[in-house]
């Protein structure tokens, strides 16, 4: 498990591989796999207990929950609720996808059916930030909000935020990376991330309770 996240976080990875060693061997059975790729889906046994696990897949929009991944895991949600299965949920996502195709295909109201199911909820949850956890995208994965489930570990590799750390930098330091030369512009802006990739790291985030825990990857299960 300590391999496979890649170092590099612009990197995607097979979700799968991880979701095949944190389950019992042999166990995971995909489901609706040629839909809402960004969400993958699946019944699975952990310690013989059957659970849903609900996983983003980077390869996929970079894990990105567009209007198919955010129907597909409210019905998973639903599904897992009547069937009284308790959810593993393993984040690795920028947040909801956006712009006008998104919009088109109904966005606001898959994402708000979402945060719907994730509300109604009664079963046992526990998610697992593997890397990305950003803005609304994130909280609505696990149920709501990070605090949503019984328990919310993260990877050392694991960072939190509000918003993508390149976008907000450039937003909030517009004025100061306008002002600076075309030569010490592309310095400025590696220094200025590297300052909002550290304040959103996971230690950062368990001091703060946005998790509950930082864990080494391999004692996960």
């Amino acid at each position: 498990l300590r391999r496979l996240v890649p170092e590099n976080r612009k990197r995607a990875y097979d979700i799968r591989r991880i979701v095949d060693v944190l389950v019992d061997a042999g166990s995971a059975l995909e489901l609706r796999a040629g839909y809402g790729g960004a969400a993958a889906t699946f019944l699975a046994r952990i310690d013989g207990r059957a659970v849903g696990v609900l996983a983003s897949d980077t390869r996929r929009g970079g894990g990105a929950v567009d209007a198919d991944a955010a129907d597909k895991a409210a019905a998973f949600f639903r599904h897992c609720e009547k069937s009284g299965f308790p959810i593993v949920v393993l984040v690795d996502t920028p947040g909801f996808m956006v712009g006008p195709d998104e919009e088109r295909r109904g966005m606001l109201r898959y994402a708000s059916d979402l945060f719907a199911a994730g509300a109604e909820m009664r079963v046992p949850m526990c998610a697992v930030v593997l890397r990305k956890a950003v803005g609304l995208g994130a909280m609505a994965l696990c149920g709501g909000s990070t605090r949503a489930p019984a328990d919310t570990f993260a990877w050392p590799s694991a960072e939190l935020s509000a918003m993508g750390v390149e976008g907000a930098v450039r937003l909030g330091f517009k004025a100061k990376l306008a002002a600076a030369s075309d030569e010490d512009r592309p310095k400025l802006f590696e220094k200025l991330c590297s300052a909002m990739y550290a304040r959103g790291a996971a230690t950062e985030a368990a001091s703060c309770l946005e998790v509950d825990a930082v864990v080494d990857p391999a004692e996960t299960r």
